[in-house]
């Protein structure tokens, strides 16, 4: 099952994109809206990755109690889960900005249609188009059983 796609608070607040009529699809404008998102999205993690460290130095102490280090190993290995996943989302994150520097964002890697500027608002590292992603998810749960 794939892991979830975090947003983070000041990306849910983020002003959409407004198309204009007969607007290029991927211009320069629209590659740089993206652009920042992702860059936000990115600082985001980053300092988050960085709270943790600080955490798990100052709360780190050697309790006596089996059960109070049992609890305190479980918290630190949970957060350590989240930052691993976050950090798979960093890398994420740094090829989409490629794929923008490269003018190949926005362009479903199946079928080469425009996934478009809501699905990447809501999902900027897409890579398929919602009739791709819907087929792939389709036989993933087929090969599942």
């Amino acid at each position: 099952m794939p892991a979830q796609q975090s947003t983070p608070e000041n990306l849910k607040t983020f002003v959409p994109y407004k198309e204009k009529k007969g607007e290029k699809y991927m211009n320069e404008d629209q590659k740089e809206h993206f652009r920042q998102i992702l860059l936000s999205w990115k600082a985001e993690l980053m300092e988050e990755v960085d709270r943790t460290v600080s955490h798990m130095k100052d709360e780190a102490a050697n309790f006596p109690d089996p059960a109070d280090r049992a609890t305190q190993e479980e918290e630190f290995s949970l957060e350590l889960r989240t930052r691993d996943r976050e950090r798979k989302l960093i890398k994420k994150i740094d090829s989409t900005l490629n794929l923008i520097d490269e003018d190949d964002y926005g362009f479903c890697d199946t079928c080469g249609v425009d996934i478009g500027i809501k699905r990447l608002e809501a999902r900027p590292t897409a890579t398929l188009c919602i009739d791709c992603k819907t087929l792939d998810e389709i036989k993933e749960r087929q090969e599942r059983g």
